[in-house]
């Protein structure tokens, strides 16, 4: 029978993440003769949460992961679904009284997002922002790179990030554009209260519409002769100044 890999999550970490942020789980596939302190772990929260286990032979966690590495397990989520732009604000604002969510405007590598949820995460950001045209997908892969982050954070996927845009600055978020086209270093924008920071991608930049959106329009100051970053390293870079500033407070 064909596997429904798209809804399969890999890997130790992330399917121990997956267990732990309450996503619900049909069932997990362990590799048989599988042992050590991962392991043992991930039995643990497995058995605490009622999960049934299967052991199954390497050839068959393989083909679910597609060549990635598995590390033996493999789980299958019914769902990995993203959450209203209305939610993804609520949800922030119940938890904290100055969110940060990134918006990914023509981001469509999965590691890159993958990457970029990670250090959101790390960062105590709260939400992803994407188009649901163009956007990097919402799959195994990405959950896999993120190192289970996905799992932790909202992502909303939106039709046009214009709409997300507007409702965002209603609800009082100010819009911190990553460019290279500005005067201004991200040292000198503010971005201590409730924020979007928005990426575009490494081709195109940020999309004109949602640049004239933007409140501010940040450069990463640049020495070397190659002046450029790869998009999920550039987001880390202004996250980090976000986390920065609001020490300062």
């Amino acid at each position: 029978m064909e596997e429904r890999m798209q809804n399969y999550l890999y890997g130790m970490h992330p399917v121990i993440e997956a267990v732990r942020s309450g996503k619900t789980i049909e069932k997990v596939l362990l590799k048989q003769g599988l042992e050590g302190p991962q392991y043992r772990e991930l039995m643990e929260v497995l058995k605490g949460k009622g999960i049934p286990v299967q052991f199954v032979p390497a050839e068959r966690l393989a083909r679910i992961a597609r060549g990635g590495a598995h590390q033996g397990v493999a789980a299958y989520v019914s769902q990995l679904e993203a959450v209203s732009v209305e939610d993804l604000v609520n949800n922030a604002l119940a938890q904290h009284d100055a969110p940060i969510f990134m918006i990914l405007d023509g981001v469509s590598d999965v590691r890159n997002l993958g990457a970029i949820a990670r250090t959101l995460e790390c960062a105590g950001g709260s939400g992803i922002i994407l188009p649901a045209k163009g956007g990097a997908p919402l799959n195994a892969d990405a959950v896999k790179t993120s190192a289970g982050a996905l799992m932790r954070l909202d992502v909303c996927r939106v039709p046009n990030l214009k709409y997300a845009a507007y409702y965002l600055k209603q609800n009082g978020f100010r819009l911190i554009a990553a460019t290279e086209k500005s005067d201004m270093e991200m040292y000198d924008a503010d971005m201590r209260g409730s924020v979007a920071i928005v990426m575009g991608s490494e081709g195109k930049g940020i999309s004109k519409p949602m640049l004239d959106l933007c409140d501010e329009k940040a450069a990463i100051p640049m020495a070397g002769e190659i002046s450029s970053l790869n998009v999920s390293v550039a987001a880390s870079v202004m996250l980090f100044e976000a986390v920065r500033q609001r020490r300062l407070k």
